[in-house]
């Protein structure tokens, strides 16, 4: 039908009110899972020191009756450390914003505030997996810590054939990736969890990349998939293809998808044998006013503490697509 002659529709009038929502939806990711699970530790220097030791291998232990004791040849402990990193990030915002009415933040200050400090998580996140060797910094540059890759030398899977090589293993320099890296496997998996095994440690997490957890999905028994028919009018149909844990002869490991992380590199870690040495917990300051608006910062210093890199492995050099 058409519209009669001279109807005053809603496209002629002026001054229609706005319809605009009073929320705002953001989806992006901000799961921090290894920053999350590090144990938070006291940091009191800028360079966050500790020690490592290990029992030497077993050895034939019998004895003459009466025989003199001597002493057993010991063997001092390992001392490691790490550079604490600042983290920093601020906003500004000019004061007319007091008297403007927004939709979705009562004020803009506050909502760009909470927006930076979930940001700064996540670059803490991924400088905790970052392929980085730790840096002393000075009066022009800035300390870096020593990220995972720096300090795992001991179960450890990697290409060699185009440059690949492990790192020193105290974060004094980063792991040196291959040029031709291959896929990701099982075989590669419990070859790292059987290396961690034989060196005492008990891995419980495995932190990798969605690639790879694709791959991780295809590994021999893993792979769940399974179709539940609901038995009542209104039921669900679904196909589950899920994986929470892998159960191996050398331990169960959960297998956790990260976002921080570089695809090419799968951990598997102990938990508790890695923290964060914290000198500056996360703390939101206003900035001294010099002019017409308003600044606040959110500033966190920390570092990376790998108690003992023997509880923990790496698979590099992976494929990414």
């Amino acid at each position: 039908m058409a519209q009669p002659t001279n109807t005053f529709d809603s496209y002629d009038a002026v001054g229609i009110r706005e319809d605009l929502q009073d929320v705002i939806y953001d989806i992006s990711p901000e799961e921090t899972p290894f920053y999350s699970a590090c144990k938070k530790v006291k940091a009191s220097n800028t360079f966050h020191e500790w020690q490592t030791d290990a029992l030497r291998s077993s050895a034939a232990n019998a004895h003459i009756e009466g025989d003199d004791t001597t002493a057993s040849a010991a063997t001092a402990t390992s001392r490691l450390g790490n550079y604490t990193q600042i983290f920093k990030n601020a906003v500004s915002i000019p004061d007319t914003d007091e008297g403007l009415k927004k939709a979705g933040r009562a004020a803009e200050i506050a909502y760009q505030t909470l927006k930076i400090a979930k940001e700064q998580k996540l670059d803490i996140e991924k400088a905790l997996f970052d392929n980085n060797a730790r840096v002393a910094g000075n009066s022009t540059t800035a300390r870096e810590l020593a990220g995972a890759p720096a300090w795992l030398v001991t179960n450890v899977n990697f290409q060699s054939g185009n440059s690949g090589a492990n790192p020193t293993g105290d974060g004094t320099d980063a792991r040196t990736d291959d040029g031709t890296p291959t896929a990701f496997s099982q075989t590669k998996f419990d070859d790292v969890m059987q290396s961690i095994w034989e060196q005492g440690g008990k891995p419980d997490v495995c932190y990798l990349s969605a690639f790879q957890m694709n791959k991780a999905l295809d590994f021999t028994g893993m792979n769940n998939q399974r179709s539940t028919i609901g038995a009542s009018v209104g039921g669900t149909n679904s196909v589950v293809n899920a994986m929470d844990v892998y159960v191996t002869p050398w331990g169960t490991v959960e297998f956790m998808p990260t976002r921080e992380n570089r695809s090419r590199d799968v951990f598997i870690m102990q938990s508790d044998m890695w923290a964060v040495g914290v000198l500056r917990p996360t703390k939101n300051s206003a900035l001294a006013k010099t002019g017409d608006s308003t600044r606040r910062q959110v500033l966190t210093e920390l570092t990376l503490v790998c108690k003992n890199e023997k509880a923990s492995g790496i698979i590099a050099d992976n494929t990414t697509s």
